[in-house]
């Protein structure tokens, strides 16, 4: 796990609040462009958060990648754009996720996962462990050591990411297993976890295996119910 010094609340409350905007429409009401007229080294991140504002529930549509695309960098803008919207989740579990009622980061009874935030991998209560784990992945995927440039990169560097992955993904099943009425509430406005789920499954992030929040199951089952009722 990359190192870094891992900020108090009240910095991570202040990159939570920012990422709140992201959802006001008003406040980032630019004219769509197309993918060929974004020049900048952002274009990539501009691009993916234009689809997310267009339809979030688009899924498909904001992973697809524009043709000729680097995957590399393509799994990474959205890798980053992930960590981004957790932290919304992340400030809303404050209410209820708290140390001395959820005092291990689990899901079912089966998992309980160990913070490698610390010099050797601890058990953290799940509240410090979701701000170990989204302030860890900001290091790493913000360091120039690792991912100098935003246009290429490396394969080695790309390799990373499946365990920024996995760990992440463990806020998703807290949140699901532990505090279902946010993770819904949350899930509803933003479809994040079914995006996140598709997105390591089209890329081979993480083992089938490890995705233990039914989403797809759900989203097959509804599909069925709704056939049926045609």
């Amino acid at each position: 796990m990359f190192e870094c010094t891992v900020p108090s609340f009240p910095l991570l409350f202040v990159k939570l609040v920012l990422s709140f905007f992201f959802f006001k429409q008003d406040f980032y009401n630019w004219p769509d462009e197309s993918f060929e007229e974004m020049d900048s080294t952002l274009a990539v991140q501009q691009y993916i958060q234009q689809n997310i504002r267009a339809d979030c529930s688009n899924i498909d549509k904001i992973l697809e990648p524009p043709e000729g695309q680097d995957e590399g960098v393509w799994k990474y803008e959205h890798l980053r754009q992930f960590c981004l919207e957790l932290n919304g989740l992340a400030v809303k579990l404050q209410s209820e996720c708290h140390p001395d009622t959820c005092t291990q980061m689990t899901a079912t009874e089966q998992w309980i996962f160990l913070c490698a935030a610390h010099k050797t991998p601890k058990e953290c209560p799940a509240i410090d462990y979701t701000r170990h784990t989204l302030d860890g992945a900001a290091c790493l995927l913000n360091s120039n050591k690792y991912f100098p440039s935003r246009v290429s990169i490396k394969e080695s560097s790309v390799a990373k990411l499946g365990s920024v992955c996995r760990r992440i993904y463990r806020i998703f099943s807290h949140a699901y297993f532990h505090h279902r009425q946010i993770f819904d509430e949350y899930e509803n406005e933003t479809f994040l976890c079914h995006r996140f789920t598709k997105f390591v499954m089209k890329y081979n992030l993480m083992s089938k295996d490890n995705l233990i929040v039914p989403i797809l199951e759900e989203e097959v089952q509804n599909s069925v119910s709704g056939e049926s009722e045609a």
